[in-house]
């Protein structure tokens, strides 16, 4: 099993003392979270895309290349990339560049996008969003694998014979679809191949369980090999202790300002207590047996080998948040990975085979050929799909 460490960069009052931080030390707790993520041995880190209060995340991109400028060897995620509001030659020029600035490290989820304020602010209605992601996502992994690029596009000027610059790194990246509520975005990734990413946090683990197995289904409808399937799957928080009783002490204050919170934005919170937001949410808090027996139930359901923890410490003090991750890594994260398999494929970045790639990269840019070892894709990976958050 694989762990990444995912912010949202949520910028808000801490849950706990009730004090906002400024934006810049907003921004350097999330690198100084990266580099503490790859210092303790987490296989990746996210940053998400928002476009909304409370969220400071609308440029992954940028977030990302100053991580992947301070950090070596940990594989850099988006959660999620909103195609249904870029454009996606725009986009693709952002995440090329920032995967040959990573080394190959960057590994793309994409969904849809949420929220009524960000629709608005790019004029994108909730009838056409999903053309918009599927026509984005079309467009942005033809650009991925062809030199040349024509395209009959709605949502932006059409493209005939367009070159965008800088032709890949990794060939294609890889994509997962974020997916929340839709089984339009679950049908799609399973249509063409590619790994699902399981929202999982806002409420309890059937409507996700159902949306994988529906996910299962149709992979195998469209003639996959089953043992081609990845998914993965987020937490709703976490915190692990020596003991069950210092767990719930310690995080009882953090949900009870996140449940405040939630209140003063009109939100109607799932879990009105602890004991019922630690027995019945994706949240991971206890002793580590406690989470290592919690994610083996989430796995018997999802299958998931891969899981996402929250990378902030969102009202932890940082020498509980720093403390709960070492306990991870040296108590948790050694039985996980021995107990639950990885994702059928290497750990690292993507190359076609040479049967598979359009064209070789190295002759239209003058560059050197890759000499790493090729991952070969699923056959169907040439097609494009769209998904939800």
């Amino acid at each position: 099993m694989k762990f990444l460490a995912i912010t949202l960069i949520v910028h808000a009052p801490d849950p706990v003392t009730g004090v906002r931080k400024p934006t810049n030390a907003r921004f350097r707790e999330v690198i100084d979270n990266a580099l503490l993520a790859e210092e303790l041995g987490f296989d990746g880190f996210g940053v998400g895309e928002r476009h909304e209060r409370p969220f400071i995340s609308s440029s992954p991109p940028v977030v990302l290349s100053h991580i992947a400028a301070l950090t070596s060897r940990i594989r850099l995620f988006t959660a999620v990339t909103t195609l249904s509001l870029l454009d996606p030659v725009r986009a693709y020029e952002d995440y090329a560049t920032l995967d040959h600035l990573s080394g190959g490290r960057l590994e793309l989820i994409i969904g849809k996008g949420n929220g009524t304020a960000q629709r608005e602010l790019f004029h994108v209605t909730p009838e056409d969003q999903w053309d918009r992601n599927a026509e984005g996502y079309e467009v942005f992994r033809q650009i991925w694998r062809q030199d040349k690029v024509t395209a009959a596009t709605r949502f932006r000027p059409e493209l005939n014979e367009a070159e965008v610059w800088p032709r890949p790194f990794q060939q294609p990246i890889r994509v997962w679809h974020g997916s929340a509520t839709s089984k339009e975005s679950v049908d799609l990734a399973a249509r063409y191949g590619d790994p699902l990413f399981s929202a999982n946090v806002t409420n309890p683990i059937e409507p996700y369980a159902e949306l994988i197995r529906y996910y299962r289904e149709r992979w195998e409808h469209y003639g996959h090999d089953p043992a081609r399937i990845a998914v993965g799957a987020g937490s709703a928080g976490y915190l692990a202790a020596r003991t069950s009783q210092e767990a719930i002490a310690a995080y009882r204050p953090v949900f009870e300002g996140q449940l405040a919170f939630q209140k003063r934005l009109g939100l109607e919170p799932v879990f009105l207590t602890l004991e019922d937001f630690v027995e019945r949410s994706s949240a991971l808090i206890g002793s580590p047996q406690q989470v290592i027996e919690k994610v083996h139930r989430y796995h018997e359901q999802f299958g998931h080998t891969v899981q996402h923890l929250q990378a902030d410490a969102n009202g932890l003090t940082g020498a509980q948040h720093r403390a709960s991750l070492e306990l991870f890594q040296s108590d948790i994260a050694p039985v996980l990975r021995r107990e639950i398999p990885d994702p059928p494929f290497a750990w690292g970045p993507v190359f076609a085979e040479p049967s598979e790639a359009t064209s070789d990269p190295s002759a239209a840019t003058g560059e050197p050929p890759v000499t790493s070892t090729p991952e070969p894709e699923s056959a169907s990976d040439s097609v494009s799909a769209h998904a939800d958050r």
